[in-house]
């Protein structure tokens, strides 16, 4: 990845200074859905005027699982791992980055698709994928800034043990059944029986 160090420990991402061949090779090939991640994360940090995350200063929030995702996590280096990657399971190309000092946030929604005119179809998917990457922002997507409250900063926590497979869990992740302590897997499974 190309980066501009601000100062130490700083990387800066902002305008040609994300290469998306990186990008690509971290999601490991190129689609319309890394197209559409890569520009939506893109006008996020510029808009934002934010460095790539080192830890837990921006906060990602995505509202799908597919392509797009990828590219979201490379360009803000928030990462499941860190605790800065938030997940919600509502099938949208929406994304959300909100700085953690200021509080400040974006929230980048793909237009439905009678908007995007011009955009070549499906079946044309070179046409398509170079269309997304280089169609105006405002024929592509909804660019708003909200309020939002962010989620706490990651916390470790200590482990408990399964008292049914014996594999350990976060605390804050097992079920009490009675006398016994379960992870989530195994708790299920007592209600089924």
């Amino acid at each position: 990845m190309k980066a501009v160090s601000q100062s130490p420990g700083d990387t800066c991402i902002g305008a040609g200074d994300t290469d998306l061949a990186d990008v690509v090779r971290f999601h490991a090939h190129m689609c319309p859905g890394l197209a559409i991640g890569y520009r939506a994360a893109r006008i996020i940090m510029e808009r934002l005027g934010s460095f790539r995350a080192e830890d837990e200063e921006l906060v990602a929030i995505v509202e799908n699982d597919s392509c797009s995702v990828d590219a979201v996590q490379w360009i803000t280096g928030c990462t499941f791992g860190k605790g800065n990657f938030v997940f919600r399971d509502y099938g949208k190309q929406v994304f959300t980055v909100a700085l953690r000092p200021s509080g400040r946030a974006l929230r980048v929604a793909l237009k439905r698709r009678e908007f995007r005119i011009g955009e070549p179809p499906h079946e044309d998917r070179e046409a398509r994928i170079q269309w997304l990457l280089t169609a105006p922002e405002d024929l592509l997507f909804h660019v708003e800034e909200i309020h939002l409250t962010l989620p706490d900063v990651a916390q470790i926590r200590d482990s408990s043990v399964c008292d049914r497979c014996g594999e350990e869990s976060m605390v804050t992740r097992v079920v009490h059944a009675g006398p016994r302590t379960l992870c989530i897997p195994c708790s299920k499974l007592a209600d089924q029986q």
